[in-house]
């Protein structure tokens, strides 16, 4: 049996999607089990619970052999990083290792590092719950994708609706920033791969797609896939900062935040090392594709 906490999520989705076709036994934990039939209809037990509620994921534990971890917000208030992401990663792994499980899988993010983690509230939350998982005494694996790429959420979604509608594209900045997306299923593949791949064992790894490009280059390639000739313009990051002030304010999930802009800023967004192709030897889906598949 596999738990996967953010199996509502859209990352969360896919993994748990590939794991059933694998054949895997999963259980989900979900804070409302109204809202996941899709789960249930793929063949997941539901674990009804709480990232917050230590007695939730004790029991959510129970008789599991691998965790895979990927609960995470990305925008908030600096006490509700502390107490979803950082409090609530170090109760799951106290309440894993207490029930004997064997393997836990956690995605964490390209760009965290200890050079990185006091940037943004979100870079440190990440970087203190790899620190959680590392000292937690069970085989671990830390999986730090860039940007994941899918046709059904993510931020690919809104970069198209922005492709599509306005006459103008804004590209924050110079644009010359880089990225490397990796499609959702490639993301999920190695998480598949990661519970049970004895070479990834208590080890971290970065993950991209095959292609590294710039934040032009990406406009440009998505806007082909798309059909579309519409002109570029280049937005100045104060303006951007002023603009996100506004949008973060607003309900729900808001792609445009102060956070993100200056993880923008703070550099490339690009793996540095082969260890992840070198260790799982997955193919990996083009960002041609990538783009045509969302299109």
């Amino acid at each position: 049996m596999i738990l996967v906490t953010g199996a509502t999520g859209f990352v969360g989705g896919h993994v748990v999607s590939s794991l059933r076709r694998a054949d895997k036994a999963v259980r989900c934990l979900v804070r409302d089990t109204r809202g996941a039939g899709s789960l249930e209809s793929m063949g997941c037990e539901l674990a009804q619970g709480d990232l917050t509620d230590p007695g939730s994921l004790e029991r959510a534990v129970e008789g599991v052999e691998g965790v895979v971890h990927l609960v995470a917000i990305r925008q908030g208030k600096e006490e509700q990083f502390e107490r979803i992401m950082t409090r609530g990663t170090a109760g799951l792994a106290l309440a894993a290792r207490q029930a004997g499980v064997g393997r836990f899988v956690h995605m964490s993010a390209l760009g965290v590092s200890e050079q990185t983690k006091d940037l943004v509230p979100y870079y440190r939350a990440k970087w203190e719950t790899e620190q959680t998982v590392q000292g937690s005494a069970m085989p671990y694996v830390i999986l730090r994708p860039s940007f994941v790429f899918g046709p059904d959420g993510g931020i690919l979604p809104t970069f198209r609706k922005l492709a599509k509608l306005l006459p103008v594209t804004p590209i924050a900045g110079s644009g010359q920033q880089r990225l490397q997306p990796i499609w959702v299923d490639d993301l999920a593949a190695h998480v598949g791969q990661a519970l049970e791949l004895g070479a990834a064992t208590n080890r971290t790894f970065e993950l991209g797609g095959p292609d590294i490009v710039s934040w032009n280059e990406l406009w440009a390639r998505l806007k082909l896939a798309l059909g579309l000739r519409r002109p570029s313009v280049h937005v100045p990051m104060a303006l951007m900062r002023a603009n996100a002030l506004v949008t973060e304010r607003l309900p729900g999930n808001i792609p445009l935040t102060r956070d993100l802009l200056k993880m923008m800023e703070a550099g490339d967004n690009v793996v540095s090392n082969d260890d992840a192709a070198q260790t799982f030897q997955l193919p990996l889906l083009a960002l041609d594709d990538q783009l045509r598949r969302a299109a």
